[in-house]
């Protein structure tokens, strides 16, 4: 099963955040399929640089994003387009709004 995580990167005290498509039992920073993204916590606000039409292929395809993950899907609005697009809106309509 393939699931969207988080991935560590940065130094020690002074994390982001790459978001991956990887395997569910891989290690949390072992092997993974793609990356599909970039999280950094540390910014104010907050930075999350994103693939929008990676992330809606993969879920199409049955990838299941972690808790973590669909927290912050859900925080940037992303959840509810990729629900628009499943409804059967274009993918780039939908892009456009975002």
């Amino acid at each position: 099963m393939v699931r969207i995580r988080l991935r560590r990167v940065g130094l020690k005290g002074q994390p982001s955040y790459r978001l991956v498509a990887a395997d569910k039992e891989s290690p949390r920073d072992g092997k993974f399929l793609e990356i599909l993204g970039f999280y950094n916590p540390r910014t104010e606000p907050f930075t999350f640089d994103v693939k929008e039409d990676r992330i809606y292929d993969w879920m199409s395809k049955g990838a299941q994003p972690s808790d973590s993950v669909m927290q912050l899907f859900n925080s940037v609005g992303l959840m509810e387009r990729f629900n628009r697009v499943k409804g059967g809106e274009s993918l780039d309509a939908v892009l456009a709004d975002a």
